[in-house]
Order: structure tokens, then C-alpha cells, then sequence
């Protein structure tokens, strides 16, 4: 069962804030969630085999093709900082 409180550190790890409503709401919501998830590990499925992927398809490649980007000055104009014609982000250290 997940508690309430579970729920709100989720929701701080996520820098989501919950009202005390939602909390307990979730809380009851992701509940049922796993207790569905427990009633699927009692299915038994000895002789099944493993499906990896929903479609038959496989690496499935395209071509690379070559198409005009956007001009600079249009991409520059939505940028909230710029320098030298390129876009300005924060120092990461």
C-alpha cells in the first residue's frame, strides 16, 4: 500500500507540489495500480515464452536525408540569451 506521505515525497522529488487531497487521492489511485500488478504475478505463465516486442519488426533504418535547417537569425530570435550567433545556456559545473 502506498502512503500518503509516500506520495508527497514523490511528488517533492518530481518539484511537483499536491494539495493534501491530491496526496490522498494518489496514494489510493497508485494502490490499486500495484494491487492489479500483484493479482498479474499470480497468473502463471510457465511455458510461455518472453515477448520483447508487441510488432515483428526489427531495426528497422531510414535513409538519412538531407533537408535546409532553419535560418539562424530565426532560431536566434527565440532564444533568451545569445552570443556570438549562438545560444547562450547557464554554466554547468
Amino acid at each position: 500500500m502506498i502512503t500518503k506521505e509516500e506520495v508527497e515525497h514523490i511528488g517533492w522529488l518530481s518539484r511537483i507540489s499536491l494539495t493534501e487531497e491530491e496526496a490522498v487521492k494518489y496514494a489510493t489511485e497508485l494502490s490499486s495500480v500495484l494491487d492489479y500488478f500483484n493479482q498479474l504475478d499470480e497468473v502463471d505463465t510457465s511455458g510461455v515464452d518472453p515477448t520483447y516486442h508487441v510488432a515483428d519488426l526489427m531495426n528497422v533504418f531510414r535513409e538519412d536525408e538531407v533537408s535546409p535547417s532553419l535560418p539562424q537569425e530565426e532560431v536566434l530570435r527565440n532564444a533568451a540569451e545569445k552570443k556570438e550567433g549562438y545560444i547562450k545556456g547557464p554554466r554547468i559545473m
